[in-house]
């Protein structure tokens, strides 16, 4: 890599498994062979590949797992599925994929203020 700049651009891909909550639950550690797949299934993923055969993932190849692994996970849908809703050009799933992320972040803060108050109900 030329830079620490250019670096800082990309996240390994321990690095990415955390952010996508992907963790092996047997031993805590991040579930990096799910991202491997991942790549041989989806042609949009593109690490980059520097000195050391390492992947890198830059943001857009981030989003791109986010989205796969919310198709997969919390929508049920098959590896077919996901491949004809990434192919498609249609903007609708991005709207649907960030409505619904949004209301999950709506619905997560809320409930970190229902567990203060029930916190302080009991002290």
């Amino acid at each position: 890599m030329n830079s620490k700049k250019e670096e800082s651009k990309y996240k390994t891909i321990g690095e990415v498994a955390k952010i996508l909550n992907l963790i092996n639950q047997k031993n805590g550690l991040p579930s990096t062979h799910t991202i491997r797949f991942w790549e041989k299934e989806f042609k949009q993923i593109k690490p980059k590949i520097f000195t050391g055969n390492r992947r890198y993932y830059d943001e857009n190849s981030i989003n791109i797992l986010k989205k796969i692994k919310y198709l997969l996970k919390d929508k049920g849908m098959t590896l077919n599925g996901v491949k004809k809703v990434l192919n498609s050009t249609d903007s609708d799933i991005d709207e649907f994929y960030n409505t619904t992320i949004n209301q999950k972040n709506i619905i997560k803060a809320k409930l970190i203020k229902i567990k203060k108050l029930v916190k302080e109900i009991k002290s």
